[in-house]
């Protein structure tokens, strides 16, 4: 799965059959503020499409990972979100089964004590560095 892609089934359950999941998904993000001006969020068909301006790449990694890691959601657009250039060096994974946050930075930094960087990275979707789940993504910071 790429960026844009992601597990329906899995995440945080925000809106049922009779809500607004655009304007759900949209308050959601908003809530976090990661740094998204005039952001607005479409929901169709499990799709969301994301617009407005990100004030870095950081920004709008954020709020793609926040609306893609929502239940019901399988792909994130971002065709109106003006956003700079993302860093070639940061990547993403998809937890599975038996994942724990210190496994996966022993994984990427050699470091199991470096969970807490994958952790404040990640703030917008992982509230508790203990309470991650299979299908949920995730970015993972450069070394340095």
């Amino acid at each position: 799965m790429g960026l844009l892609d992601f597990a329906a089934n899995f995440g945080k359950k925000l809106f049922g059959d009779d809500d607004d999941a655009g304007e759900k998904i949209e308050s959601h993000i908003k809530a976090a503020n990661p740094g998204i001006s005039g952001l607005k969020a479409q929901y169709k068909d499990g799709t969301v499409a994301l617009s407005g301006k990100a004030e870095s790449a950081e920004a709008m990694e954020k709020a793609v990972l926040m609306a893609g890691n929502v239940k019901g959601v399988s792909q994130v657009t971002i065709d109106d979100l003006e956003s700079p250039t993302p860093a070639a060096s940061v990547e993403y994974y998809t937890i599975v089964k038996g994942d724990t946050l210190s496994g996966i930075a022993k994984k990427f930094y050699g470091n199991a004590m470096a969970y807490s960087k994958l952790f404040d990275a990640n703030r917008e979707v992982i509230k508790d560095p203990n309470l991650i789940y299979p299908g949920q993504k995730i970015r993972i910071p450069p070394k340095g």
